[in-house]
């Protein structure tokens, strides 16, 4: 099996017995015996061949090297339909998790917006001689006020990106 593969696959590719062994570095002799089944390649000669040809190894140890038939072109074609369809799933799956998470956040956006609204800054009422509070003050101040002026742009943005994903028909 393996001196036909190498013999089958070496003239496909064009080359001849001569130009072969110059690229693996042996004498024409060697490839001559393995295509006789004399001998056989070692494996880290099996892994140059199989570069050189551009196929993977285990062609060369078992599978027959025959022509194209239209069994195999409808075989193919048939896992690429499996393989697109496979894809595709994903890709629904993969929207669908975006969809619920934009609308997850900005679920959670508007309930911490509301929430702030209806605490109405408590912090302005603290005392500020004292570093502790002053520090939490400045704190939540400045988280309110970055909260503030940036959700509407968040929100804009989430709620464009939930129509965007939302389930075609």
């Amino acid at each position: 099996m393996l001196k036909n593969n190498i013999k089958a696959i070496r003239k496909s590719k064009g080359f001849s017995q001569e130009e072969l062994a110059v690229k693996l570095n042996v004498v024409r002799q060697t490839i001559s015996k393995w295509e006789q089944g004399l001998s056989v390649p070692d494996a880290e000669m099996l892994i140059s061949i199989s570069e050189i040809f551009e196929i993977p190894v285990s062609t060369l140890l078992g599978e027959n090297i025959a022509e194209s038939k239209t069994d195999d072109l409808k075989a193919i074609s048939e896992k690429l339909e499996i393989i697109n369809l496979q894809l595709s799933q994903r890709k629904r799956e993969k929207r669908k998790i975006t969809h619920c998470l934009l609308i997850s956040l900005c679920i959670i956006i508007i309930i911490i917006f509301i929430a702030l609204v209806s605490l109405n800054s408590p912090y302005l009422n603290w005392d500020y001689n004292n570093p502790e509070n002053a520090v939490l003050g400045v704190a939540f101040h400045s988280f309110e006020w970055l909260f503030i002026r940036i959700v509407p742009i968040i929100i804009i943005g989430l709620i464009s990106g939930i129509f965007l994903t939302r389930k075609k028909n």
